[in-house]
């Protein structure tokens, strides 16, 4: 897993932006793999979001295949900004969208970029757009779990999971590692959807299982995940999207796949609508004020969170905690499910600057595999608790047993 260094606490919360503050929930679009449709399930999310009546931005940070531009029709739009930001393209009233592909010259052209450059792009579009108030910001991801889809969950840790997918094992082996990205990550998942499930016979009306069938289904099951919609196969909605028919804003002309973009529409507002109680934001946005209702209700939140911390290697705790490659940050409170705060790299091996760098970090508990006495020591001096003796496990699963008071400890593997 790509770590971000030295200053990521600060990376990670985003919303302190000036053009991000009216933000209000993001839900970034994934797929294992290319070619699933996983840019027009994001572009008809947006859509329908929109046509109930929020107020719906897309970011597009598919560098290396940007395909929002096209199925929403505004290739080659010059972007505007002032001194401070850039103003996305609107589509109408409600919904506005930004993509890299906007900012290319040669439309054609590869964009051949390492992963810190990718980084700084995706931080300078929530930085430097002029998104204004928003109730959902939907963000059309690269495929697989590199460092792009990393580098946005790092910097949104509180968006939510889509993922996108077709019904073929070979897709399905793919959607399970992304499924398996998002719990590694503490993203909440908010289920799969389903595209070319089938295609209707236009001659016959029966129906021809092109990539297999019920395959999404199964995954889910066993994944135990929700399925939130299943498309067919539909070559009109293949064509709506080349053609940029996301920039009329609405789906309803596309008769085979409405309905199901509908299901789709609705459980995503109902099961993001489960939690406004808790952000104190109902409905579409319109006053204004949904980023300080926000941000008033995270500092309360922020008294009650307990910050762990947890030594890495490849995703599982390291044994050794004075020369792991990572900590892994996880903040629980107010009885609600674990998440990652951050992944971040080791600082320099020095004695005693590991306990005072986590605690300037707000830990108040350290789980690991085995620690020195002189650590343990200094921890204590800065009323950090150490758990010594875990066994090897997710940061997020060691957390929750904690919490559950199933966690078992065994003897410390290091006792220098």
């Amino acid at each position: 897993m790509a770590t971000c260094k030295g200053d990521c606490g600060e990376k990670a919360k985003p919303e302190r932006h000036a053009n991000f503050a009216g933000v209000n929930k993001k839900i970034m679009v994934l797929s294992g793999k290319g070619g699933v449709g996983k840019s027009s399930i994001a572009a008809t999310l947006a859509l329908g979001l929109a046509e109930r009546g929020y107020k719906v931005g897309v970011m597009d940070v598919d560098f290396h295949g940007p395909s929002i531009p096209v199925i929403f029709g505004i290739e080659g739009e010059r972007v505007r900004g002032d001194e401070a930001g850039i103003f996305p393209a609107a589509i109408n009233e409600r919904l506005k969208v930004i993509s890299i592909g906007l900012f290319l010259e040669d439309r054609d052209g590869a964009v051949i970029w390492r992963g810190p450059l990718k980084m700084t792009a995706i931080r300078q579009f929530m930085e430097d757009i002029h998104w204004g108030d928003l109730d959902y910001l939907v963000i059309d991801s690269p495929p697989g779990t590199g460092d792009e889809p990393l580098s946005v969950a790092q910097l949104i840790p509180d968006a939510y999971g889509l993922i996108v997918t077709t019904p073929q094992e070979l897709a399905m082996a793919d959607v399970r590692k992304s499924i398996a990205f998002c719990r590694r990550i503490g993203m909440r998942l908010l289920g799969v959807v389903e595209n070319m499930s089938g295609m209707v016979c236009p001659h016959c009306g029966g129906r021809i299982d092109v990539f297999g069938r019920d395959g999404a289904k199964g995954m889910a099951e066993r994944m135990r995940v929700e399925l939130l919609a299943s498309l067919p196969l539909d070559g009109e909605f293949a064509a709506w999207a080349d053609r940029g028919g996301a920039k009329k804003g609405y789906y309803r002309d596309l008769e085979g796949v409405a309905g199901a973009l509908d299901k789709m529409v609705d459980r995503v507002v109902a099961l993001t609508r489960a939690e406004e109680s808790e952000s104190g934001v109902i409905g579409p946005a319109s006053d204004g004020k949904a980023a300080e209702r926000a941000e008033d209700n995270a500092k309360g939140k922020e008294e009650d969170m307990e910050i762990f911390a947890i030594p890495t290697q490849n995703g599982l705790l390291c044994s050794h905690f004075g020369h792991c490659e990572q900590f892994t940050l996880v903040e629980a409170g107010d009885g609600g499910e674990p998440a990652v705060r951050e992944v971040c790299a080791a600082p320099p091996h020095e004695p005693g600057l590991l306990p005072r760098w986590l605690a300037d970090k707000g830990v108040k508990t350290v789980i690991a595999g085995g620690m020195g006495a002189r650590a343990q020591q200094i921890f204590a001096e800065s009323g950090v608790k150490v758990l010594c003796g875990a066994s090897q496990a997710e940061p997020l699963q060691l957390v929750r047993d904690y919490l559950a008071g199933t966690l078992e400890l065994g003897d410390n593997a290091c006792d220098h």
